[in-house]
């Protein structure tokens, strides 16, 4: 049984992931909730029902509120980036499941490798803004990093331990979004409410609004970059609707082999709570005879520059992921907000990219470096 610190609790991933640990309760204790602080009802539920030792709130205010809510059970409440960092440092845990949304993760992320904890990795901007340092940390630590973004839980299983030497393509899929085959002038007037229906899965804003601009797939391509130690031109984006091959590795003999399932975020989570062992079935089996036929394309680059753009930033190489990323980041916040339309978020991570040529060498940057860039974007 895993002991687990779950920062973003009350985020799609963390919701699911107390949904797996609900269904299958061999599988992992909760010694630590983490959220940002905008659901504390939620997280008070959770905390009643889970019962874990520490709960961390980023914002102060909502920490506090929580403290008066859960005044009559032994659940200390700690808050701020040194309560997350505290709940990380656990002795009780042995797993961290990063499951906040944005650059908030990163250090948290950190304090988990220091202390030796497995880490199920669910948020992207960790290897995005800072893979070289993260990776580098994991292997001096002996930490091992259990991806659950979908994609990259399916490439981790396809791979069964084979090195990168084995591997001729990663064959990352997408679903193409809710506006697949659109053009650029039929994405100008979109408003957040369209953007915000994603055909196939139920994530969080920020995630949906990735996936409508296929953002998160060159978040993704970085991440994957990293995790798997492969070269960028050996990653190759597929378009497939259906959302049934989760990705497929092709090997250097030519044979692919492709994972499946249906799409669930509690699948890939649940591999990352159980490995290296597949528990008991958890969400509804896969019936390929009513999924047929699956079909595969290529994506539109001169539509979703986000792709070009990220493939831009993987070859350069050092802060730029990070600057792709948190130019994303505001973009997205304030699309949602009404502030800017929806293409003007490929405009603004083209244009962040463009600012900052004159960044330092690929292997040479500390974590302190990657928050100034989110800072200053």
């Amino acid at each position: 049984m895993r002991h687990i610190v779950l920062l973003g609790s009350t985020g799609s991933i963390g919701t699911q992931t107390l949904d797996v640990i609900r269904h299958q309760p061999e599988c992992a204790k909760v010694e630590a909730l983490a959220a940002g602080g905008g659901r504390i009802p939620l997280l008070e539920e959770q905390t009643r029902e889970f019962m874990p030792r520490l709960v961390a709130v980023y914002d102060e205010k909502a920490a506090a509120d929580l403290r008066v809510r859960l005044q009559d059970t032994p659940v200390r409440v700690v808050s701020g980036m040194a309560g997350l960092l505290e709940a990380c440092a656990m002795e009780e845990a042995d797993m961290v499941v990063t499951a906040m949304v944005g650059m908030i993760g990163l250090e948290p992320t950190v304090e988990a490798i220091r202390r030796h904890k497995t880490i199920a990795l669910a948020n992207k901007e960790t290897l995005v803004c800072a893979g070289a340092l993260i990776m580098r940390m994991a292997q001096e630590e002996g930490v091992q990093i259990l991806p659950v973004d979908s994609e990259h839980s399916a490439i981790f299983q396809c791979l069964d331990g084979r090195g990168p030497e084995t591997v001729r393509r990663i064959l990352l899929t997408a679903s193409g979004g809710p506006f697949r085959g659109w053009t650029w002038e039929q994405l100008v007037p979109v408003r957040p409410e369209q953007a915000l229906k994603h055909p196939n899965w139920s994530m969080g804003a920020k995630i949906t609004i990735d996936s409508a601009t296929m953002m998160n797939k060159g978040l993704e391509m970085i991440e994957a970059k990293w995790l798997f130690g492969v070269r960028p031109e050996q990653i190759e984006v597929v378009v497939h609707p259906q959302s049934i091959v989760h990705s497929a590795v092709e090997f250097t003999n030519g044979s692919v082999i492709a994972q499946m399932g249906v799409p669930d975020m509690r699948l890939p989570i649940q591999e990352a709570l159980e490995y290296p062992v597949r528990g008991a079935l958890t969400v509804e089996p896969l019936d390929l005879f009513q999924k047929s036929p699956l079909t595969f394309e290529k994506p539109d680059e001169e539509v979703f520059r986000s792709i070009r753009l990220a493939r831009e930033a993987l070859i350069k190489g050092g802060l730029y992921p990070a600057v792709f990323n948190a130019a994303n980041e505001k973009a997205v916040a304030e699309f949602l907000a009404g502030t800017i339309g929806f293409t003007e978020i490929f405009s603004r991570v083209e244009e962040a990219l463009e600012r900052y040529d004159a960044l330092p060498h690929p292997d040479v940057y500390t974590l302190e470096d990657v928050l100034e860039i989110g800072r200053s974007i």
